[in-house]
């Protein structure tokens, strides 16, 4: 598994095998999913990855009960 990540873009792309994708299925408005031709994913395409990944775990962590405090940035 090999993971890419363009930041100008923001997008992440996981590549589960390095196999061709001869198809691609868009799940969701930001997530795309690369198949070759026998049907086996070949590789996962986030877009805003960074919106999308940190949403979820701040999610999570709330869900948890975990309490965290941001840090104050000097300028």
């Amino acid at each position: 598994m090999k993971i890419r990540y363009d930041p100008s873009g923001d997008i992440l792309y996981i590549e589960i095998s390095p196999g061709e994708a001869t198809e691609t299925v868009e799940l969701d408005h930001d997530l795309l999913v690369d198949y070759d031709k026998n049907g086996n994913i070949v590789g996962i395409e986030i877009w805003r990855a960074r919106e999308i990944l940190l949403g979820e775990m701040f999610k999570r962590i709330k869900e948890l009960g975990i309490e965290f405090k941001t840090a104050e940035v000097e300028g």
